[in-house]
Formats: C-alpha cells, sequence, structure tokens
C-alpha cells in the first residue's frame, strides 16, 4: 500500500508540474510517516555553487564505464549499511 500512496503523490506532482497548476513542492520536502499517518514538510533551500541547483541543468557527459563504476568500492553507500 505504501508504494501505491507515494506513487500517486509522486503523479500529482507532476501533473501540477506538467499543466502549470496548484502548488507543487518546489523547494519543500515532503515527509510521509506511515506509521504515525503524518506528514511534515520542510523548506529547502537551493545550493548556487551546485549544478543541479541552477535554474536550467545540464548534463554534460555519461559514466563512461558505468560497469566498472558500479564494481567500484563507495564507502558512504557502506557506511549506511
Amino acid at each position: 500500500m505504501l508504494p501505491g500512496v507515494i506513487g500517486v503523490m509522486m503523479a500529482t506532482e507532476a501533473i501540477k508540474i506538467l499543466l502549470d497548476i496548484g502548488k507543487p513542492l518546489i523547494g519543500r520536502l515532503l515527509v510521509y510517516d506511515s506509521l504515525a499517518m503524518r506528514f511534515r514538510e520542510f523548506n529547502i533551500n537551493r545550493s548556487k555553487d551546485w549544478l543541479i541547483g541552477q535554474p536550467h541543468p545540464v548534463i554534460e557527459a555519461l559514466l563512461p564505464d558505468y560497469e566498472a563504476y558500479a564494481d567500484m568500492d563507495h564507502p558512504a553507500e557502506d557506511a549506511a549499511d
């Protein structure tokens, strides 16, 4: 049931952006606590130094060898386990 709830919310956000209606969650983070059946909302500030935070992000290049990247040891991801 949880993936359905989140999926409907994501689809609603996409429709709001595509049709330019309502108030999409741009600059806000919505957190859903399914155990408590509660929503929380946080304001998020954009970083001016981060490429993705710019008004028109541009992908300049793809990973040249994704398989090699996927086989690499990623310490940040390992720490989360």
